[in-house]
């Protein structure tokens, strides 16, 4: 994650340097060169996550010119806030860590887990959770993340039997994603109650640039709000469809998704009505948005 970026470009070898002086521990290491189960670990990949990100948006900052807006799915939000000002990298990315380890410990205390259900909308998807509620289980839509693409997020039990039920309702598949537990559901409750104290203990700014919220699918520049929402982050939806929605009001002509991967790129496929979408999170694909200009 990110090595052959900072190789390449100064800004991002410098994002790097400094997440491992702030975090007083080799971040950069573990993501250049894991061990990989370290590395996923949730306390672990949010903050290499979001360094990766930043490192990206240093990077092609001056290149892509004025941001008219941005958003983050689920801890991209914070690494968007970074970016726009909104707090200091080094504040970001502690509270990153914070979270990370909150939510560990959550995932430790109640287990649960994630699954992508694919061919249901949402209004199918949330009679599946209110039937597992009937049953006792814990089992709430968690990504919205395109037409026909949804998130369930719940205890274990509430997963299995959803895997199953989901199929009798028409899901064209069912894909349990490896994560260590129910983010984006009331099970997060503990590590959200614990994580606004650390939100309250770091000063916000309004951001430079309107970043749209998972929970509303709305911007706000108002410091205290911005708290507020990123701590409901952590058991409310990500309305993802809807903030790329969102982002196409504002006058969106195009998209960039900064950091590792391109999950996001290819949901803009359905969710941004063919408006493009570059991956910039290597120096490759830098250098041919440079090349392509």
């Amino acid at each position: 994650m990110g090595r052959t970026l900072a190789e390449r470009f100064p800004e991002a070898r410098d994002a790097f340097a400094e997440a491992d002086e702030v975090l007083g521990f080799g971040l950069s290491r573990l993501a250049w060169e894991g061990p990989e189960e370290a590395l996923t670990a949730t306390e672990n990949a949010q903050p290499a996550l979001y360094v990766h990100s930043l490192a990206a948006y240093r990077v092609v900052r001056t290149r892509i010119g004025p941001v008219a807006g941005a958003a983050g799915h689920s801890l991209g939000e914070l690494s968007a806030h970074s970016a726009a000002g909104t707090y200091s990298f080094a504040d970001g990315l502690l509270a990153v860590r914070r979270r990370g380890l909150l939510m560990a410990r959550a995932g430790e205390r109640t287990p649960g887990t994630m699954a992508a259900i694919l061919g249901l909308g949402v209004a199918e998807v949330g009679e599946l959770c209110r039937e597992a509620a009937g049953k006792g289980h814990t089992l709430v839509a968690a990504n919205l993340n395109a037409r026909g693409q949804v998130v369930v997020s719940g205890d274990v039990w509430g997963i299995s039997w959803a895997a199953t039920a989901a199929k009798k309702k028409g899901a064209k598949r069912v894909m349990p994603l490896k994560v260590s537990a129910a983010f984006h559901s009331p099970l997060m409750g503990p590590a959200a109650e614990e994580f606004g104290t650390t939100l309250n203990e770091i000063p916000f700014r309004p951001p430079s640039f309107p970043v749209v919220s998972n929970v509303t699918a709305c911007a706000t520049d108002d410091p205290n709000r911005i708290r507020e929402l990123l701590v409901r982050q952590l058991t409310a939806p990500v309305r993802w469809t809807e903030c790329i929605g969102e982002l196409l009001s504002m006058g969106a002509t195009r998209f960039a998704e900064l950091g590792p991967g391109k999950v996001l790129a290819g949901l803009n496929r359905r969710n941004a009505g063919g408006i493009p979408t570059l991956a910039l999170g290597t120096p490759e694909s830098i250098e041919s948005m440079e090349e392509s200009k």
